[in-house]
């Protein structure tokens, strides 16, 4: 049986910032272009930068 791949995070809120990272998602635009060429690992610690680049943008 083959692994469901982890979906995008993609929030339809497609923008980057100053520092080319999407306002919506929290990707660099590399990652974003590179999605759906990743396994399961890759896109896992791309999403934990993603945790990490969010609280940075937006902390609590």
């Amino acid at each position: 049986m083959s692994e469901l791949a982890i979906s995008s995070p993609c929030t339809s809120i497609c923008k980057l910032n100053e520092e080319d990272i999407c306002i919506g998602c929290y990707r660099t635009a590399d990652e974003i272009r590179d999605w759906s060429y990743l396994d399961n690992e890759q896109r896992l610690d791309i999403l934990l930068l993603c945790g990490e680049r969010n609280l940075k943008i937006n902390p609590v």
